[in-house]
């Protein structure tokens, strides 16, 4: 497996849904629940930075358009 900062979005929301699938199915100890808990946890965060970033790219693409529309 890749490092965190390695994870494209895809990769990081694809992983995240089977966290998540594993914690719905239920059956899990404690400590592995916490586990892939925190696993999610983390992996929410990666998919809201990959997010973070492309909202800025199309806020400045918008930004710029309109700039030429302007000029």
């Amino acid at each position: 497996m890749s490092t965190d900062e390695q994870l494209g979005y895809e990769q990081a929301r694809d992983e995240l849904a089977d966290v998540v699938a594993k914690l719905e199915a239920g059956g899990l100890s404690l400590e592995d629940s916490l586990a892939l808990w925190e696993r999610g946890e983390a992996l929410a965060k990666i998919c809201d930075r990959h997010l973070a970033g492309a909202r800025e790219r199309v806020e400045a693409a918008l930004a710029a358009a309109d700039k030429e529309d302007k000029a």
